[in-house]
C-alpha cells in the first residue's frame, strides 16, 4: 500500500501569455494564482480533515480509458456509493490532484508541451505524479481512506508510450520515479467502441467548448490506437487491470463495477 516518499518534484515556473495569444514557450498561458489552484484542486484540504472510518480498509482504485469512455462519470458515482457504505473517499484526477499537478494539467491539456514530443509530456506527468502521490494519495491511504483516481500512471504508459512511441523501458523508469512504489490495487479500464465514444465526445463538447483539449483534437486513428493500447494493458497486467464494457448505459456500467468490487470485498460497509 502506501510507501515512503522522498523530496517533492519541483514546481514548474510560468511565463505570461503574449498579447497575441500565441504560445510563448512550454509554460505560456498558465494561470498560476492561488485562487485558481484552490478552485481546481480542493481535495487535499478536504482529505486532511477526514480520517478513514475505523475498521475500513484503505484501497487505491484508478480509472483508465480513452476520451468518451465514461470513466470520470463512473468515478464520481462510485464515490457516492462508497460514502453511502460508510467509507471515507478521496476522488482525485490526473493530470492534477495537487497544486503542482494542476499547473502540469494546463500545460498538457492546453497542448503547450505537444510540440516538444512525448518525452517532454511524460517527464512533466511523472513530476506531477510524484507531487500528487506525496501530497494527496499516500497520506490519504495512510489515514485509511479509499482513493479513486481518474487516470494515473497507466495513461502515461498508453498515451506517451504505446501511442506516442516512447520505449516501455523509459515508461517503466518514469513510472518508478513518479509513483515511488504507490500503485493502484485495482485499475478499472473502460473499453468503449469508436461510435459510442464519438457520440459522447460530441455531447460533451456541445455542453462545454473548453473540453476540446489537446487529446480531444486528435483524429480517429489516434483514438483507435489509444483504445487498442488499453486493451493491451488489460492483457499485460490481468492481476490488476479489469476491463469494463463501457458501451453500456451508465446504470449498467455501475452494476459491472459494483460486481467487481463486491467480489473483492470493497463495497462492504466500513467496519463490517
Amino acid at each position: 500500500m502506501a510507501r515512503r516518499t522522498s523530496e517533492n518534484a519541483e514546481s514548474v515556473s510560468e511565463n505570461e501569455p503574449t498579447e497575441s495569444g500565441q504560445r510563448g514557450g512550454l509554460f505560456a498561458g498558465l494561470r498560476r494564482t492561488k485562487g485558481v489552484v484552490e478552485k481546481l484542486e480542493p481535495s487535499i484540504e478536504e482529505a486532511e480533515e477526514k480520517p478513514g472510518h475505523v475498521g475500513s480498509k484503505p484501497i487505491f482504485i484508478s480509472f483508465e480509458g480513452g476520451e468518451g469512455s465514461g470513466k470520470s462519470t463512473q468515478a464520481a458515482l462510485l464515490q457516492d456509493r462508497l460514502r453511502t457504505a460508510g467509507h471515507e473517499v478521496v476522488l482525485t484526477r490526473e493530470p492534477g490532484g495537487s497544486p503542482g499537478g494542476s499547473v502540469v494539467r494546463e500545460v498538457i491539456l492546453g497542448g503547450y508541451a505537444a510540440e516538444y514530443g512525448p518525452m517532454a509530456e511524460a517527464g512533466l506527468l511523472s513530476s506531477a505524479r510524484r507531487d500528487h502521490v506525496e501530497h494527496l494519495i499516500r497520506p490519504a491511504l495512510e489515514r485509511g481512506q479509499v482513493v479513486l483516481c481518474d487516470r494515473f500512471a497507466d495513461s502515461t504508459r498508453i498515451y506517451q508510450g504505446y501511442v506516442g512511441g516512447l520505449p516501455m523501458q523509459t515508461i517503466d523508469a518514469l513510472e518508478a520515479v513518479g509513483t515511488d512504489g504507490c500503485l493502484p490495487d485495482l485499475t478499472l479500464v473502460f473499453d468503449v467502441s469508436r461510435a459510442v465514444a464519438d457520440q459522447r465526445r460530441r455531447a460533451r463538447l456541445d455542453e462545454d467548448a473548453a473540453a476540446h483539449d489537446r487529446f480531444e483534437q486528435e483524429d480517429s486513428d489516434f483514438h483507435d490506437k489509444v483504445a487498442e493500447g488499453f486493451r493491451w494493458l488489460c492483457e499485460t497486467y490481468p492481476e490488476r487491470c479489469v476491463r469494463i464494457d463501457a458501451d453500456q448505459s451508465v446504470e449498467e456500467v455501475a452494476e459491472q463495477i459494483d460486481a467487481i468490487l463486491q467480489s473483492q470485498g470493497v463495497l462492504r460497509r466500513a467496519g463490517s
